[in-house]
């Protein structure tokens, strides 16, 4: 005879609720190995070692914006990507000397292996000049710096025009 509390005995990893209560703490082992492995090899290009250096340059950049109000800069910046080539007009105040060079920087908003830094030369009273670089599709922070001033853009690559106006606020 059998008594109702006898069950029958099975080997445990022939039960498949065994596999599923063993399933979720797996998946998360597993998931969390990789997370690990991903934190460990992956670059922080957002993070920055001199995140306080950084933080007390701001002032300067604000000078530097100031100092472009003063001077009245406006500049024109065009590109003609066939040709891979920049041109500059460059306005300000009549007692303000232009500079004989332009720095040109493409700061890439999320990935800064991506930035660029062009020179651009004087070839006319108010006309520059430089070279194109081969820009990846994405956000843009364009800076235009010379002297003690800035002039500063954000803009979308691969741009709709062909010609941006840059102005000191």
């Amino acid at each position: 005879m059998s008594s109702p509390l006898q069950t029958s005995s099975s080997i445990w990893y022939k039960e498949p609720y065994v596999w599923l209560l063993i399933l979720f703490p797996l998946t998360a082992v597993v998931g969390g190995m990789i997370t690990i492995r991903l934190a460990i090899l992956s670059n922080d290009g957002l993070v920055s070692d001199d995140y306080y250096k950084q933080g007390l340059a701001i002032n300067q950049k604000l000078e530097r914006d100031k100092a472009a109000l003063t001077h009245q800069l406006q500049a024109a910046l065009s590109w003609d990507v066939q040709r891979g080539k920049i041109t500059l007009s460059l306005q300000a105040r009549p007692d303000y000397l232009l500079p004989l060079e332009v720095n040109l920087v493409f700061h890439h908003r999320t990935q800064t292996g991506f930035d660029q830094t062009q020179l651009l030369t004087r070839f006319d009273e108010r006309q520059y000049s430089g070279t194109l670089p081969h820009l990846p599709v994405g956000l843009w922070q364009i800076e235009l710096n010379a002297d003690d001033w800035r002039l500063t853009k954000a803009i979308t690559w691969p741009h709709t025009l062909s010609t941006i106006i840059l102005q000191a606020n």
